[in-house]
């Protein structure tokens, strides 16, 4: 049997700038959560952990705007991480890898089953136990700047193939996150308020039909739409994606505001407001409570949901799109690889502790799913890396 070709890969400019920061940023969001957990558990414990609950704001004229510095990380900066989420998630769909049938999906079978298989191994998991089931969606998210971290630290021993399918997985990952916290992690829904969103995002219909290429109107209306969206019950910072998609893109002028916005964002996300959101939300004192609920149903499911469930699922959904001749895989990407790609999306860390800010009240319960989550994607990372460099032997 003749081997198939492996089509050649064109990594765009924007690609390998992404690529490159988010390296950087998973490097320092390890630094922001080793330093911010010896912290946490040290002689200094108490006085850290009161700073990141210090709340500042007003309650004035019924804006509700009086949080903890976590609660505006988590509700306020959090939102323009979402909003160069989405524009990379738009830019991927228009004219990237996304944007070819044939080649989108191959990473969304992969993401599909790297979301279905966490969330089933957690629900049976934790069938039994009402308080700690609605963690469900914890383990269903890939986070997508340690991954890349892991893959930069590899180098040539990562086919481009894989970067992109790996890549792509991550940021359709990332979208399936969106959907399940606006789906299932919301309040009570407003609907007067939800008029008032409803009227900006026309608003910006109106901007992008009329090409009024402002960034200081897509500013504006940006702050107000998450001022509304603060107060509809779903989650605020899905305002950032919805913004994302609102922005023009054409692509007839050499200089599209989306790209610019994201040029100037990548930075201030990648080492700013991740490093900042990894530090407020893993200052974890570690009592022997915790320790003690190492083995409890939400910390095992959470645990297993990204170390096993992910790979399992990521790596056999992408075979089996394969088998039915649905997608492809490159012939530069052994089974070895993919397997370790899929190993690599169990480090959920960033969107995996964000959903478990919102999937339980109880403080205990987000500090065990954070813990089981650093540990799950510690192994994860090492797991993956060291996967890579004997796959990358045994294809020589």
């Amino acid at each position: 049997m003749e081997k198939r070709r492996a089509p050649r890969i064109r990594l765009t400019h924007l690609f390998k700038e992404f690529f490159q920061n988010q390296q950087s940023a998973g490097i320092l969001l390890v630094l922001s959560t080793v330093a911010s957990l010896f912290i946490a558990n040290s002689i200094w414990s108490t006085d850290y952990v009161n700073l990141w609950k210090f709340e500042f704001g007003t309650e004035a004229y019924h804006l509700h705007l009086k949080h903890s510095v976590t609660d505006w990380i988590n509700d306020a900066l959090m939102t323009i991480f979402f909003l160069l989420v989405g524009i990379e998630i738009k830019r991927e769909l228009v004219d990237g890898e996304l944007s070819d049938r044939k080649k989108a999906l191959l990473p969304v079978m992969g993401a599909l089953g790297g979301m279905i298989m966490p969330a089933l191994i957690y629900f049976l998991v934790n069938l039994n136990s009402p308080e700690t089931i609605s963690g469900i969606g914890i383990p269903t998210a890939t986070d997508i700047a340690f991954a890349i971290a892991i893959l930069g630290l590899l180098g040539d021993r990562v086919p481009p193939a894989l970067k992109v399918f790996l890549t792509a997985l991550a940021i359709i990952d990332d979208l399936g996150a969106i959907l399940i916290i606006a789906i299932f992690y919301g309040q009570p829904i407003s609907w007067g308020w939800m008029a008032v969103a409803a009227a900006i995002i026309i608003l910006l219909e109106i901007a992008d039909r009329k090409n009024w290429d402002y960034a200081w109107l897509y500013l504006i209306l940006g702050v107000a739409l998450w001022f509304a969206m603060l107060h509809t019950g779903i989650h605020a910072t899905i305002a950032g994606v919805i913004l994302a998609f609102m922005l023009p893109r054409q692509t007839n002028k050499e200089k599209k505001l989306a790209n610019q916005i994201e040029h100037r964002l990548s930075g201030l996300v990648s080492f700013l407001i991740l490093p900042l959101f990894a530090a407020a939300n893993t200052a974890i004192p570690i009592d022997t409570r915790i320790l003690n609920d190492a083995f409890t149903p939400l910390s095992i499911g959470v645990f297993f949901g990204l170390l096993l469930g992910k790979p399992l699922g990521i790596f056999s959904f992408s075979i089996i799109a394969e088998k039915l001749k649905i997608a492809e895989i490159s012939s530069n990407i052994s089974k070895g690889m993919l397997l370790s790609a899929g190993i690599l999306g169990g480090i959920g860390f960033t969107m995996s502790i964000f959903v478990s800010n919102l999937a339980f009240t109880n403080e205990s319960h987000i500090n065990l799913a954070k813990i089981s989550i650093i540990s799950a994607s510690v192994i994860a990372a090492t797991l993956g890396y060291f996967g890579f460099i004997a796959a990358n032997k045994a294809g020589k």
